[in-house]
């Protein structure tokens, strides 16, 4: 069961959104805030597995909550849920922590996804604002990978999984599998975390 915490300052969304999560068979909201303030607190009674964290709230946005969330609830995962769909948002969100970036406007679908991702240890951008992260230009990478370790790596920090990166690029998950490794042996990187700051840092996500 992936227990939730919901925050947002506008009540109307924020039962909604829990009314949303109850009705999932592995899923429940295990709270409720109004405030970054509240988030804090309630994310240090309850322990959530998730937290959906709205961006911009009154006093306190989300970003700057961030910090104070890890620190009280260091194995929560935060999706930040927002209607700023800038990729420099976006970049800002996970360079401060957030495992996961959804917009207001996505499906419920979407965010389910999302929240089932992220509490199994994936990254997750939502893929329409994904797709205006990816940076075109081959020069942004300047390590000796291929054309098609780039693609695999670009596809792995956007949190698309092996099974889905090789129906995306029509190759096998055993083919994908050697990629990944070759692109961690190559790059001297070791997890996923550190693959999805390297390609923060090389501007594969960044802002346009």
């Amino acid at each position: 069961m992936i227990r939730i915490l919901v925050t947002d300052d506008h009540t109307v969304l924020r039962t909604g959104l829990a009314a949303l999560l109850e009705r999932e068979e592995d899923m429940t909201a295990v709270g409720q805030a109004a405030t970054a303030d509240q988030a804090v607190i309630k994310a240090r009674d309850l322990q959530p597995d998730v937290i959906l964290l709205d961006v911009v709230m009154p006093r306190k946005s989300g970003f700057d909550a961030l910090p104070e969330l890890r620190k009280v609830a260091p194995e929560a995962r935060v999706i930040m849920l927002s209607m700023q769909t800038s990729p420099s948002s976006i970049r800002q969100a996970l360079n401060s922590g957030a495992a996961g970036y959804v917009a207001k406007h996505a499906s419920e679908t979407d965010l389910l996804d999302a929240i089932r991702r992220v509490a199994a240890g994936s990254r997750y951008v939502d893929p329409e604002l994904g797709a205006d992260l990816v940076v075109s230009d081959a020069a942004a990478l300047t390590e000796p990978i291929s054309e098609r370790e780039r693609d695999v790596l670009v596809l792995l920090t956007l949190g698309y999984t092996n099974q889905e990166i090789a129906a995306m690029l029509f190759i096998s998950v055993r083919t994908v599998e050697t990629h990944r490794a070759h692109i961690m042996q190559k790059l001297e990187l070791k997890t996923r975390a550190e693959l999805v700051l390297y390609a923060l840092a090389k501007g594969l996500i960044g802002s346009n």
